[in-house]
């Protein structure tokens, strides 16, 4: 079977702590991959906001998501605090990835429990329309 892979940047430029929710866990005792996702986008409207940003106004830009690829490691429970680390990657005329590093902390050290990537669109949703990054949004981002 191909596995996908996600390639990380050298510098993360935002990371957030996360508790782990009892809501977050199924029905195997750990947090569920729709969790992961769930904490994943908790993680990028945090980073939105760090930079003065929200999912509806990316500096006059909308986002979508356009894919979304994750890489389990290691299972994460209830009383876990996660720590979400983010940065920005393939800056283009209209799209942009987030790349997510997922870790928690297991006798002092911090040990991987998943990597995710988000391809995200610029939106206008008045047109209905891919539009591009704005500008200032790219010289912004070109620094993470």
């Amino acid at each position: 079977m191909a596995r996908i892979a996600i390639e990380l940047p050298p510098v993360f430029s935002f990371s957030i702590k996360i508790p782990v929710r009892i809501t977050d866990l199924n029905y195997g005792g750990h947090v569920g991959n729709d969790s992961i996702l769930s904490l994943v986008h908790e993680a990028r409207v945090a980073f939105l906001f760090w930079n003065n940003y929200t999912e509806k106004d990316l500096g006059g830009a909308a986002l979508i998501m356009g894919d979304v690829a994750i890489i389990f490691k290691n299972e994460l429970f209830y009383g876990d605090d996660l720590t979400v680390q983010v940065a920005i990657t393939e800056l283009s005329r209209s799209t942009f990835d987030i790349v997510y590093k997922l870790q928690k902390e297991v006798n002092g050290k911090a040990v991987d429990v998943a990597l995710a990537k988000t391809g995200m669109v610029c939106f206008d949703y008045e047109k209905r329309k891919v539009m591009a990054v704005p500008e200032a949004v790219k010289t912004k981002f070109a620094h993470y």
